[in-house]
């Protein structure tokens, strides 16, 4: 059985089709990048995917189940999604990995600092992150935060908006290593939109392109 299952997805924005008949599997492993010009819908696939916003047409089946069956924040903590504009609360890299571990449905998931470090080495840098003031860090440090946020939660689908788009070449490879890496660690899959077209062709494995 797929992780995920998408039928016949359809999207309508103030009378325009912007997409109709999405339809794919993502099987353990799988790296989908999502393609399509500018104002194609990439960004607001995702949100559905993440059940964001709601469906007008078409179903999703996680594990062959609908994400009400899951419930949404089972559902949600299942399927992460990483905006492209990453968002942190105030207080200290660590206090937000730290704080969506207390939402209920994470329960039972405790902080792994050791892991943490050493996905910060694989992403080229010091423990020192942890201690840095959330509201103070740069866009490309921002992305870091929302990944590792999201990772430390072992989902089982991750949506990535261009999540590298505000980091320089050399950190965008160790970000790709390290998902590939946990990509490989699970029953795990993800789906990425890029404005970089290498990108897309280096990391995903096959390519699903929005059109009308």
């Amino acid at each position: 059985m797929p992780l995920l299952e998408v039928e016949d997805l359809a999207r309508q924005l103030e009378g325009r089709t912007l997409w109709q008949g999405v339809g794919f599997a993502l099987n353990a492993g799988d790296r989908l990048g999502l393609v399509g010009p500018s104002g194609a819908g990439k960004s607001l696939l995702l949100r559905h995917l993440a059940w964001l916003d709601p469906l007008q047409r078409g179903r999703i089946l996680l594990r062959g189940r609908s994400p009400t069956h899951w419930t949404l924040p089972v559902y949600r903590s299942r399927v992460a999604y990483l905006p492209q504009r990453a968002i942190a609360f105030a207080g200290t890299v660590e206090h937000n990995l730290c704080q969506v571990l207390g939402y209920a449905s994470h329960r039972g998931q405790a902080y792994a600092e050791q892991r943490l470090l050493g996905w910060l080495r694989q992403l080229g840098r010091e423990a020192s992150f942890l201690t840095m003031a959330a509201e103070r860090l740069s866009g490309g440090e921002l992305q870091l935060l929302a990944l590792l946020r999201a990772l430390q939660l072992d989902p089982e689908i991750l949506l990535l908006d261009e999540p590298t788009a505000s980091l320089d070449p050399a950190s965008t490879g160790r970000v790709e290593d390290l998902l590939l890496q946990w990509l490989a660690q699970g029953q795990r899959a993800c789906l990425l939109t890029s404005h970089d077209a290498a990108q897309i062709e280096r990391f995903t494995g096959r390519q699903l392109s929005l059109t009308p």
